[in-house]
């Protein structure tokens, strides 16, 4: 019977013990995740998996650690079994990520399907609906595809190698080739050697040797990313958080990056200085010089910014300090990671993005700065640049059409290679439309000569302006790349606008209808004329409405309606001919006719009168016995709209 007792007893302990062993595993592989230290991380949670332990929490961690060492392949079957086991537990992140990973194994229709169920979760955020407004985008991207001419770089090693920057005659880069290093001075975040800058036909000791760059530039830490002005006296690098020589840690224990300058004094790298908008709580790395180099261009997830990591610029001004950092905005920006900059001599901005709609993991996108600002459209470079992996650190001389770039593709030689290329057919940025149309009076529909139309950018800046022609016509060429408004205005009307978004290119017809801004007229003037109607005419011996006066009564009703407190008398006239009882009662038919016309059609009868005057007002010399043709006889059969109030 003890027996019987004790065996369950142990069972349960041991039960006991071994949930209590795995949760202490777990809190281990969390402390590492929450460190950043993702690959000892990965080597925790897989020993809890199999041993049989599992929680969404674990799968979350567990995936983000390879998507964040890009092991997509990993991560995507981590992913999936968070989805297909923890559904209700899973964020709109998490499908976000899910379907990154699908899109660097090729599966897009996959990928697509978890880019829905993303954007249905979270309709504000601008990746749902950049992904919304480009469902084709696998067409865009391919109509972009086949321009660039690839080659390896012949530098490669087993290692990895990126960040490409032009360095006189040859390049910078970034390596962890230094397998010199101790164990204990490798990253934590991939188990990786840390990062140094070298350089290649730049200052070496012969032609085609990998050199290391001095030890006043790098440390026994990272320096990676870098930007170096032309004339080779000033560069800006990325570095760990030092301060002498020790690693400095944020309130979550995080080292963070910063960038450092650094200029050439007696033929030595000296004066190394951190930049002032570095800070101990968020990471600023990837420099890129813009092309007068005024200003500088990097990555930081500072305050402000939108996703994991946002690109910025700032002023650098003349005497070598900085102005305030400006983030590059909604339109570049995501809730993802964009990062490494590069901007050429005719200010295209190429950057990195996993959060606008690529081929998988970081795709390399293009974008045209103009007027100081980024609302132009975002370019996919294409394959082969951008391939299911991750692509990034683009650099691009636009005078030869050569360029590299970094990837950590499969083909590759090591973890990250950087190849070279020659662009063949360049992104063509510009796009241009003709605007054309006809400015007219809404009511009198009379053409507005001399009318201003304007074109007026979304910043409310007027970029272009015009008047109409002698037919009230008028003419544009606009940037299609870009939303723009027309406004088309002139003294005494209300200005009309309409807006136009970004487009194909087409040319377009818009056509604007002015409204008076005020009737400017008094008692006994002729409404007809401040509207420049046509006159309203009858036939011969008749007083029913006919269609081309119908069109122009029309036109006194818009008026009417527009200003509800008009009145009008309508004044109607004969010709001479016949006998003079006759006209005037002729002419009175044809007032009653135009005032019942215009009841039928909603104007209210104590806002209008209407009296025949006969032959009695005659407007040329076509009076009794005087022989005249038709058509003079013609302008006396007539209706006057006179304003009463």
């Amino acid at each position: 019977m003890i027996k019987k007792i004790l065996l369950p007893a142990v069972l349960i302990l041991i039960s006991l013990g071994t949930i209590f062993a795995q949760e202490r595993l777990v809190n281990k592989a969390n402390e590492k995740y929450e460190d950043y230290s993702f690959s000892p991380a990965i080597d925790i949670y897989q020993k809890v998996l199999e041993k049989g332990y599992v929680s969404s929490d674990l799968l979350k961690k567990l995936g983000n650690s390879y998507y964040f060492n890009a092991d997509y392949q990993q991560a995507a079957e981590t992913y999936k079994r968070l989805v297909d086991e923890y559904e209700s537990e899973v964020g709109p992140e998490y499908y976000f990520r899910y379907a990154q990973t699908l899109r660097t194994l090729g599966d897009y229709d996959r990928s697509d399907a978890m880019m829905s169920k993303f954007s249905d979760l979270t309709a504000d955020d601008n990746r749902a609906v950049k992904y919304k407004s480009d469902t084709d985008y696998l067409a865009e991207i391919e109509k972009n595809s086949g321009r660039y001419e690839l080659q390896p770089f012949e530098y490669n090693s087993v290692y990895s190698e990126f960040a490409p920057t032009f360095y006189k005659e040859g390049l910078i880069f970034s390596s962890d080739r230094d397998t010199g290093n101790l164990a204990r001075y490798r990253h934590t975040w991939n188990s990786k050697d840390f990062l140094d800058l070298y350089k290649i036909n730049a200052d070496s000791v012969s032609e085609n040797v990998v050199t290391k760059m001095d030890r006043t530039i790098n440390t026994r830490f990272h320096e990676s990313t870098s930007a170096i002005t032309k004339d080779g006296n000033t560069i800006y690098f990325t570095r760990n958080n030092l301060k002498e020589g020790k690693f400095v840690k944020d309130d979550k224990g995080i080292i963070r990056l910063k960038i450092f300058r650094a200029t050439v004094q007696d033929g030595e790298w000296a004066s190394i200085e951190e930049l002032p908008f570095n800070s101990d709580a968020y990471s600023v790395a990837n420099p890129a010089l813009g092309p007068n180099e005024r200003m500088l261009y990097f990555a930081s997830d500072m305050p402000g910014s939108f996703g994991e990591s946002d690109i910025f610029r700032v002023t650098i001004n003349s005497d070598g300090t900085f102005g305030t950092p400006e983030n590059l905005g909604p339109n570049i920006n995501t809730a993802s990671r964009e990062t490494f900059p590069y901007v050429t001599s005719k200010e295209i901005l190429y950057f990195s993005s996993d959060g606008h709609v690529g081929l998988g993991g970081l795709d390399i996108f293009a974008t045209k700065i103009k007027n100081n600002r980024f609302t132009d459209p975002i370019f996919n470079v294409g394959r082969s640049v951008n391939s299911k992996l991750d692509d990034f650190t683009f650099i691009f001389n636009e005078e030869t059409r050569e360029g590299y770039f970094a990837s950590n593709r499969e083909e590759g030689t090591g973890a990250d290679d950087i190849y070279s290329f020659v662009e063949n057919t360049p992104l063509v940025f510009d796009c241009f439309q003709q605007i054309s149309g006809t400015v007219r009076d809404k009511i009198s529909n009379e053409v507005l000569v001399g009318a201003t139309v304007k074109v007026i950018d979304e910043n409310n800046e007027e970029i272009l302006t015009t008047i109409t022609d002698s037919e009230g016509n008028y003419s544009l060429t606009i940037d299609c790349n870009q939303g723009n408004f027309v406004r088309a205005l002139t003294e005494g009307y209300v200005p009309a606008e309409e807006y136009l978004g970004t487009s194909d290119g087409k040319p377009r017809i818009m056509d604007f209808y002015l409204e008076r801004d005020t009737v400017t007229a008094g008692f006994g003037d002729d409404l007809a004329k401040l509207l420049q109607l046509s006159t309203i005419y009858f036939d011969l011996n008749k007083y029913n409405i006919r269609p081309d006066a119908e069109v122009e009564i029309q036109k006194v009703i818009a008026a009417m309606d527009k200003y509800p407190s008009l009145k009008i008398k309508v004044n109607s006239h004969t010709d001479s001919r016949g006998v003079d009882a006759y006209n005037l009662w002729l002419s009175q038919k044809r007032a009653d006719s135009t005032v019942e016309y215009m009841i039928s059609k909603g104007i209210t009868a104590d806002r209008l009168m209407g009296e025949g005057y006969g032959e009695t007002r005659l407007v040329n010399e076509c009076g009794n016995g005087v022989r005249c043709a038709s058509d003079k006889h013609q302008l006396n059969r007539r209706s006057e709209f006179i304003i009463l109030e």
